[in-house]
């Protein structure tokens, strides 16, 4: 796709208007109960989920992003092009069994590709109550396919303007049309950015306590009409939106008498070419009467509602004292926020369940101690369990607690029978025996997101062992017919380091469980001393569970849980332990197999980088690049320092992507540059003709770039910067800023793009950062946030003159190598000026890390 001279034709999230819009569109035309759109993302072969509406967003975390390979009803109706139609659960387990063992769950789907003469953006998918006729199924998908054309048409259009349609943040969760009346009084309202005129409807002006006019209002009536403390923040929520950044939930706004609000933003122009595009408002009241008359305040149990976003709209003052929060604590938060105690995986699949299936749900839940009120201590609840049940609806969740017998559960006993509720004689299920039924599903999908061995351990630590009551945990790895140790938790500091490196010839129940593939099991440690008399044994007296990790046939490793107390393990548990002991056998596997291959990629990477710096006698330069550690493939930053002519060229580019095709993608325009750069080309025909070259490629990538030509001798610079992020300057009195440069469009967009040339000056001892994104971007975060830290980091750096460069250039990347988890590469190079030149044998610069030893091993 080409364009005139000039345009920016970088990835841009389309309006999350139309993509709501369309999403609302399509509960509408099948009568759904959540639904969403996935985009492609700047990843290729990942699909992101862009809008969610209907679920809170974090209940639906684990399905936020979706390989097109995966073999899930979205990743297949894009990758096919055509609609996936699972009328029930019965036929979504018959045909995507990993899908419906996540979402266990009577219900249906429609998803739909979002395609438009040979494009295709995404899918769009519907939740909606399980169907028997077939005709009914075929005309939901056909009306569902409608709105997906339109949706597609659109985002053709936006192509078509000059924008590469893609998303990359976390999808934005939205309210759902609503089933049945309006919660409460719901008022609507809008402001223009170009005159400031805000409108609100009659019932907004009422919510708000403004007069009723019909005349437009400025944004200093508005400001007077709210709490002070809010009056700061809404002109910045208000711009923010604006400029296509919506805030992902409705936020509180409190009304000068105290009232409270939520208030729901959009921008129907955002990300278009709109100067100015309005924002629109819904206001919402929360209160009692919304929901519920005052009969319910009197009710002897607790009661609460939720709305589809997971936000409380209602508490009895029952439910307040039983959850353990006051009443305007409640109001208009998450159920997370407000009861954190609840943030636990069980609720949330429970939650699940409830607003995706018309059959309500009962589960026990176990609360923590009541807070210190600073006198008497902590004070118990009436009981340490709550049997809580949940009602769905079109629009709410009506959620019931009432206090439960106090069940006393000690992980290393039998357990016990399940008490009675004390209110209304349910009996309330152990702990273990709704957590074995439930965990394995959880385990499972928390799997495949780890890809580290690292990671798999940490998964089992975080998921199994609160499951049953463990304590400790070892996870041996099986290399060359030897065991060693891959992660420990709980041991004594050295009790394990024996056991490193046995054999497997040993007489250890670490190793007979993988040389015979059968689980052990010690209900207490006087059984594992009887059955291995003499083997060290540690203070404790309680249970052990050996598990053997074995996938598709062959060892891979040995699994070692421990528990303070001694306990017996029922026939279910020992079952469901030794079927999980097989999930991770398979999560390890798969993770031996990306360290090799990690490995290797990253020997590629390193290939590919500049073994030492072209130097110059009045220029000192040090260049850090830190591989990523999330994810099975490797990235595309670079940098390198070229001699051109009688001066340096400078260069940092990031090919977007990751994987074998991106790191050779950065190869070739790696080349390129120097190429270019040798013959001490221009910097804009540089930069240029890299462009020309890699739309000649046509790797189906983009890459940005960031060229400076250094003349050494004057500290003339001449920069050019194709869409990548913009260079810091450190002058030598310390003062650091953002250089201000004209954007050009990143490289492999447009073949008739132009790059401007901008100029700074480096004196001596001046400090010039280049950097890709990897070093100032943080999902959740702005960007801009990223690089002022950046900023005031190289500010406290200090001069050349105080620690050498290459010091400078391991303090700016000290926390992100020290961060195990990098979800991007990350490549920074620095560049000085000296005050006179520097006389040396031009060997090997000192000031270029060795690649292999950067960043913490994974």
């Amino acid at each position: 796709m080409t364009g005139s001279a000039g345009d920016e034709r970088k990835p841009s999230r389309p309006p999350a208007a139309l993509l709501a819009g369309a999403v609302a569109d399509g509960l509408c035309a099948v009568d759904g109960r959540a639904g969403g759109v996935y985009m492609r993302s700047s990843t290729p072969g990942l699909l992101r989920l862009a809008i969610l509406s209907g679920l809170p967003g974090r209940l639906f975390r684990p399905w936020w992003r979706l390989s097109v390979d995966r073999p899930f009803p979205v990743a297949d109706a894009h990758r096919l092009g055509v609609p996936v139609v699972l009328a029930n659960a019965t036929e979504a387990m018959r045909r995507y069994p990993q899908f419906a063992a996540g979402l266990p769950f009577q219900f249906g789907t429609l998803s739909v590709p979002c395609a438009a003469k040979g494009r295709a953006f995404g899918v769009l998918t519907i939740l909606r109550a399980a169907a028997a006729d077939a005709g009914d199924v075929q005309a939901g998908c056909e009306r569902l396919a409608c709105v997906a054309d339109a949706l597609a048409t659109a985002l053709l259009r936006r192509e078509a303007d000059g924008h590469a349609v893609v998303w990359d943040d976390e999808p934005l969760c939205v309210r759902p049309p609503a089933a049945g009346p309006a919660l409460g009084r719901v008022g609507h309202l809008s402001w223009d950015p170009a005159t400031g005129a805000v409108t609100a409807d009659e019932a907004a002006r009422a919510l708000l306590g403004l007069p009723p006019d019909e005349r437009p209002a400025g944004l200093d009536l508005l400001a007077r009409a709210v709490d002070p403390t809010d009056a700061h923040r809404l002109p910045t929520l208000l711009h923010e939106a604006a400029q296509g950044r919506p805030p992902p939930l409705p936020v509180q706004v409190r009304t000068a008498d105290g009232g409270l609000r939520l208030l729901e933003l959009w921008s129907a122009g955002a990300g278009t070419a709109a100067p100015a595009p309005a924002v629109t408002g819904v206001l919402l009241d929360p209160g009692p009467g919304a929901v519920a008359d005052g009969a319910a305040d009197l009710l002897p149990e607790g009661v609460f509602c939720l709305d589809r976003l997971g936000l409380i709209v209602y508490a009895n003052p029952r439910a307040a004292h039983l959850l353990g929060a006051e009443r305007s604590r409640l109001l208009g938060r998450s159920l997370w926020e407000a009861v954190p105690w609840l943030n636990q995986p069980a609720c949330e699949e429970h939650l699940r369940g409830a607003l995706l299936s018309p059959e309500p749900v009962h589960f026990h839940v176990r609360r923590p101690p009541q807070a210190d009120d600073g006198r008497s201590g902590p004070r118990p609840y009436e009981g340490d369990w709550l049997s809580m049940a949940v009602y769905p609806g079109a629009d709410l969740l009506t959620c019931t607690a009432v206090p439960a017998n106090r069940v006393t559960h000690d992980p290393g006993e039998p357990t016990p029978a399940a008490p009675a509720d004390a209110e209304s004689g349910v009996p309330a299920p152990d702990a273990a025996a709704s957590t074995t039924s439930y965990r394995p599903i959880v385990l499972a999908i928390a799997l495949t997101e780890a890809v580290t061995a690292r990671q798999v351990s940490a998964v089992v630590m975080q998921e199994l062992l609160p499951a049953f009551g463990g304590r400790r945990l070892a996870i041996y790895l099986l290399q060359e017919r030897h065991l060693y140790l891959a992660w420990e938790s709980g041991f004594p500091k050295g009790f394990l380091a024996p056991f490193e490196g046995v054999g497997l010839d040993a007489r250890l129940p670490g190793v007979e469980t993988l040389t015979t593939g059968r689980p052990l099991f010690f209900d207490s440690m006087q059984q594992l001393a009887a059955a291995y008399p003499g083997i060290p044994l540690d203070a404790t007296e309680g249970a052990r569970a050996f598990l053997p990790l074995i996938a598709s046939g062959r060892p891979v490793g040995s699994c070692i849980l421990g528990f303070d107390r001694p306990r017996s393990f029922s026939s279910e548990e020992r079952t469901v332990l030794t079927a999980l002991a097989g999930l991770i056998a398979h999560a390890m596997e798969k993770a031996q197999r990306y360290d090799t291959e990690a490995a290797l990629a990253r020997g590629l990477q390193q290939a590919l980088l500049p073994r030492r710096l072209s130097r110059h006698a009045r220029v000192e330069t040090a260049g850090r690049y830190l591989p990523g550690t999330e994810g099975m493939e490797i990235g595309g930053d670079w940098y390198d320092v070229v001699e051109a002519g009688d001066g340096l060229a400078l260069v940092i580019g990031d090919v977007q992507g990751h994987g074998v095709q991106a790191a050779a993608t950065m190869g070739q325009l790696r080349s390129a540059v120097r190429a270019f750069a040798l013959g001490d080309r221009p910097p804009q025909e540089v930069v240029g003709g890299t462009n020309h070259l890699l739309i000649d490629l046509d790797p189906g990538q983009f890459a940005s770039c960031c060229y400076v030509r250094l003349d050494p001798a004057t500290g003339l610079a001449r920069v050019v910067n194709a869409g990548h992020p913009p260079p810091l300057l450190r002058h030598p009195d310390g003062r650091t800023r953002v250089v201000d440069l004209p954007d050009g469009v990143v490289l492999g967009v447009d073949p008739r793009a132009q790059y401007p040339v901008a100029e700074l000056r480096l004196d001596p001892g001046a400090i010039l950062a280049l950097y890709t994104d990897g070093l100032v971007e943080r999902p959740g975060h702005d960007i801009d946030d990223g690089i002022a830290a950046l900023r005031a980091g190289l500010a406290d750096a200090g001069a050349p003159s105080e620690r050498s460069l290459a010091d400078v250039a391991d303090r700016l990347t000290a926390t992100a190598r020290q961060t195990a988890d990098r979800p991007d590469d990350i490549a920074l190079l620095l560049a000085t000026r000296l005050a006179r030149a520097a006389h040396d044998d031009y060997g090997p610069s000192p000031s270029v890390a060795p690649l292999a030893s950067r960043g913490p091993a994974v």
